[in-house]
């Protein structure tokens, strides 16, 4: 974010990414071609994606890494929300899980006004929103694609979600973001070479396949690696403090997440 706006990047990302889970689907022989009652509910898919992308990557330029994280992490409490209305996809919410709820959108609270401003967050409180919208987002597209992949193959969702999105973000870079901030410096082009081999490569691949055969909702359960590595690295890449509202914000997060995920 600090060479290549945050737009430019998400393009960048996934001019990349489509070309690997392409080749992909064509070695495992998989129809790229969307059959025609495909193409709306794909279409339906690749904006949810663009969306979520974009509002993470926006939001992830104005707030702190480790702030962002577990915000963003918070996913699977949505996941689990929004598969209460698809029979079938998620369990029904109970007391338990309502509580769940609770517990995370207090971290949420304690997370997105308990950052002051800094150079790691120079708008924190809209980058925070952002990231909280971009995760409710992120919730709603795994159970609509659990629903997909029960009738589309993985592979065809996976590529069409990127193939939609990538003339989506170029169009609205172009129109709103420089094309870099002065020079693209070489930990640029690693991060973005990363994101989009191996991020909107190998993971989407493996995570499509994943959802095809367990809920969303379980496999959310993983996300708890993800606050901890998250708030790990960017301590120790960027120095930033533990701050309490970060630990008391995360930790209520987590409790919500395992609230509303566990078996």
């Amino acid at each position: 974010m600090d060479s290549v706006p945050p737009l430019w990047s998400a393009f960048w990302r996934m001019a990349l990414g489509v070309v690997i889970v392409t080749g992909w689907a064509l070695h495992r022989g998989v129809a790229i071609r969307p059959a025609r009652h495909e193409r709306w509910p794909l279409f339906v898919l690749s904006v949810l994606f663009t969306a979520q992308i974009g509002l993470l990557n926006s939001g992830t330029a104005m707030t702190s890494p480790a702030f962002g994280v577990v915000i963003l992490n918070s996913y699977a409490v949505f996941a689990n929300m929004t598969g209460h209305f698809f029979p079938g996809m998620e369990r029904p919410i109970n007391g338990v899980r309502a509580l769940g709820l609770l517990l995370a959108v207090a971290g949420m609270v304690v997370l997105t006004f308990g950052q002051g401003t800094s150079k790691l967050a120079p708008n924190p409180l809209l980058g925070n929103a952002l990231l909280i919208v971009s995760a409710v987002l992120l919730g709603v597209r795994q159970v609509y694609t659990r629903w997909l992949v029960q009738h589309i193959d993985p592979a065809r969702t996976v590529v069409w979600q990127m193939v939609g999105s990538v003339p989506l973000f170029l169009a609205i870079a172009v129109v709103s973001e420089p094309l870099s901030y002065g020079k693209v410096t070489g930990e640029a082009i690693v991060a973005i070479w990363y994101q989009g081999a191996v991020v909107a490569g190998i993971c989407f691949i493996v995570w499509a396949e994943l959802l095809k055969r367990h809920a969303a909702g379980t496999l959310s359960m993983f996300a708890f690696l993800v606050p901890i590595t998250g708030i790990a690295l960017s301590s120790y890449f960027f120095g930033e403090p533990l701050r309490v509202t970060l630990l008391g914000g995360g930790v209520l997060v987590l409790a919500g997440v395992y609230a509303v995920t566990r078996p």
